[in-house]
């Protein structure tokens, strides 16, 4: 894949430095949340495997870490890292320490998948929670934690009460805080992908009668209350918040897309957030017809959010260049490019070429298709 950043001279490109909050970043090539089902199994800590593997990924403008339970509650899959005991902060110093020193940034997406669980993954084997009584569609990823695994139905999630609400804003206020403590530059609170942000926000899902359902304000009420709380323990300049107006796990969605996700957008503008992360409907969470269909959606939440906007969605490099240099954007967010191109700046920047990823290592395993894609040095030296 080839990339074109031949722009005029007052026009930004992926390699011009931002600004985001209150950090000046190198370049708009953001790394997006990954998922790689690599942590230890009991203690969900990381290990210098995962140093290693972000560390080659320090010339990104800015890492977003993979999805980081905020309890024991917020597991969903197998193998994810978690942010709520001291092991695992401990741990994660020997990540945003290795990446500090290689000059990069990253913050910590923190994550509660809410009804996209099991059983298995749940506080005394106890139901998964939700906005209301329901069970997602597609199968929960429990690796080797069930007898019946590796993949096992999703049970019914039970309607969280008034009690539950307050006990997870105050796991996000901790998860927070232990973010600070592990070192990292910031945190992007994960409300997107049809977790359980998202499962407060879209009305298929949200059957309640109090004031977190029913009217669109009410829906996005958790939503708000929890950047609140966030803000009480971190900077809102070092705050992002990430939505994704259509698609995501468990089969949820809303009927008014375009009028929940851009009243949602409205609500967070006035806050001092550092950004919004939009992540636009895409082939990997949806039907490939999809791909730049909410694109509309986007550009409405751009001239609604005071903040930042970074983009995510299967942009091809010539079409995150289109949108930084018309402004539709301030940074994109890439994944499967940044998993198998370490060094994706630099790849940008000299138009390839490019490593492809694997697949089949994608979740779980070891170094294997983890740390071993080559740099341009590394493959220059080979030959």
């Amino acid at each position: 894949m080839k990339s074109q950043l031949n722009t005029t001279a007052n026009e930004a490109t992926l390699l011009t430095p931002v600004k985001i909050g209150d950090l000046s970043l190198p370049n708009r090539i953001f790394m997006a949340p990954l998922t790689r089902s690599r942590s230890l199994a009991h203690s969900h800590a990381q290990t210098p495997l995962h140093a290693l593997y972000y560390t080659q990924r320090a010339s990104a403008g800015l890492i977003i870490s993979e999805a980081t339970q905020i309890s024991s509650q917020g597991q969903g899959y197998a193998w994810t890292p978690g942010i709520f005991t001291e092991d695992q902060v401990n741990s994660w110093k020997l990540v945003t320490d290795a990446i500090h020193g290689a000059g990069g940034h990253i913050f910590n997406q923190l994550w509660h998948v809410g009804a996209v669980s099991h059983n298995v993954f749940q506080p005394d084997g106890g139901q998964p929670v939700s906005a209301s009584n329901w069970t997602p569609v597609g199968d929960a990823f429990v690796g080797d934690y069930h007898s019946q695994g590796p993949t096992v139905p999703h049970p019914e999630a039970r309607s969280m009460t008034k009690a539950d609400i307050k006990n997870v804003i105050k796991d996000y206020q901790h998860a927070a805080q232990m973010s600070k403590e592990a070192g990292f530059d910031g945190i992007e609170f994960h409300a997107a992908n049809g977790y359980l942000i998202d499962q407060f926000m879209r009305d298929s899902v949200n059957k309640r009668e109090d004031e977190y359902g029913g009217s669109i304000e009410n829906r996005i009420r958790l939503l708000n209350e929890v950047v609140d709380a966030l803000i009480q323990v971190i900077p809102a300049s070092r705050i992002g918040v990430r939505l994704t107006p259509i698609g995501g796990a468990g089969g949820s969605y809303d009927s008014e897309p375009m009028a929940l996700y851009t009243a949602a957008a409205k609500s967070l503008s006035g806050k001092g957030l550092a950004y919004l992360h939009i992540v636009r409907p895409n082939s990997h969470g949806n039907e490939v017809g999809l791909i730049g269909s909410g694109d509309d959606i986007v550009h409405s939440i751009r001239a609604l959010f005071d903040g930042a906007l970074i983009v995510n969605g299967q942009f091809t490099y010539e079409e995150a260049q289109q949108w930084i240099s018309t402004g539709k954007a301030d940074a994109v967010t890439f994944g499967r490019a940044f998993l198998a191109n370490p060094d994706l700046p630099k790849r940008i920047a000299q138009n390839g070429p490019f490593n492809q990823p694997d697949p089949t290592t994608f979740y779980g395993g070891d170094h294997k298709g983890y740390t071993d894609y080559p740099t341009l040095n590394q493959t220059e030296d080979s030959l």
